[in-house]
């Protein structure tokens, strides 16, 4: 089996932490240099005709990654922001009584988001976290006419779980509910195919899985709905012609880039455009099966300590164990050991990522049986 360690910089242990950071590519520094810094130093012209095909670069990776077209993606500072953006911008949540609905198991901040966004008069509606949301009927259950909108995470962090997309997406277009999908923890691991699923919209960054740092997340809109989004939070770079300066005369940009906003950030996207582009070559499905391959092996070892689903459909790139009483024990003893995890409120957690092989998995194990 292919290795992938020669093409990442991985310090002593093992790093088993990839829903959080990942790793950076080892070309990466040379990569943001030629890209960000040789176009400023290299002569006295401006930069920003160069910089600015980072941003292609950005938004073609990610079209190869997603199976979508570039020209509806927009690059955001983070997912709360381009979820603000979003949701001040759609005509259907403009009405008193429009109901958002989404799962007490999603990132805290993208509620907070949504509380702040939404019009006083609206509604943010959970369904509750002790349902099952890896459950096709629980989804159906809540998706009712009333609802306006369905936030949907494709993996949940804290519990491992991985949401059925294209059950949801189905009974959401029955309805006339539009979908928003947050790709934060699955984007890379967990494959998506944008034209195969046609949600209506969808958010994620580069943070993780794809290592490509901080500072670097996107905004997906469906060509449906470009040309109805109205954002408010907009400057130059969200107009037709950013150059044109005319203060009389804003016309939106005619693709996703409308969500842009003032002079961009350029260094944060030429990390994760080469990143992306490293795998988005490789492919979602191989990085997916060499992760569930490494976890199943893990696995196998913990029939009762298993918090996050046995099953695959159900699952998201990372495990989650739980040793009750021994947790703080066996995470300290792994930390010792250089083996990088966390734990939350499920338990610890575990993403194998495809730099990691199986002596990766034996050191866990190891240290993990030495604490039982």
């Amino acid at each position: 089996m292919q290795s992938f360690k020669e093409d990442f910089s991985l310090a002593a242990g093992s790093y088993l932490l990839n829903h959080s950071v990942g790793r950076p590519l080892k070309d990466a520094e040379q990569a943001f240099s030629q890209q960000f810094f040789a176009p400023w130093k290299a002569s006295g012209v401006e930069p920003w005709q160069e910089w600015l095909t980072v941003i292609d670069q950005f938004t073609m990776s990610l079209a190869k990654l997603f199976n979508g077209s570039a020209e509806e993606f927009c690059p955001q500072v983070n997912l709360s922001s381009a979820l603000t953006k979003l949701v001040m911008s759609l005509p259907q949540l403009a009405h008193d009584k429009a109901v958002v609905l989404m799962s007490e198991l999603d990132f805290p901040s993208m509620g907070f988001a949504l509380q702040k966004a939404l019009p006083d008069s609206c509604e943010l509606r959970f369904i509750p976290k002790e349902l099952d949301i890896t459950e096709a009927d629980v989804w159906q259950s809540y998706i009712n006419v009333d609802i306006d909108l369905v936030f949907v995470s494709h993996v949940y962090s804290n519990t491992g779980q991985q949401a059925p997309l294209a059950d949801i997406v189905d009974v959401a277009k029955s309805k006339n509910v539009l979908t928003l999908i947050d790709v934060a923890q699955s984007a890379g691991i967990v494959p998506l195919d944008l034209a195969a699923l046609q949600p209506d919209f969808m958010i994620g960054s580069s943070v993780k899985w794809l290592c490509g740092g901080p500072g670097a997340a996107y905004l997906w809109v469906s060509p449906q709905h470009i040309e109805g989004c109205q954002p408010k939070d907009v400057g130059w770079f969200s107009h037709e012609n950013p150059f044109e300066f005319d203060i009389h005369n804003f016309r939106y940009h005619p693709t996703a880039l409308k969500f842009w906003g003032g002079t961009p950030s350029i260094a944060p996207y030429a990390i994760a455009a080469h990143s992306i582009g490293y795998f988005a070559e490789m492919g979602s499905h191989k990085l997916r099966e060499h992760n569930q391959w490494l976890i199943d092996v893990i696995a196998e070892q913990f029939e009762t300590e298993l918090v996050s689903p046995r099953l695959e459909a159900k699952r998201s790139g990372t495990l989650i164990l739980d040793f009750g009483g021994k947790q703080q024990q066996v995470l300290a003893a792994l930390l010792r050991a250089d083996v990088s995890v966390d734990l939350r409120s499920e338990g610890i957690r575990v993403s194998p990522h495809i730099y990691n092989d199986m002596a990766d998995v034996e050191r866990l194990l190891s240290v993990i049986k030495e604490c039982r």
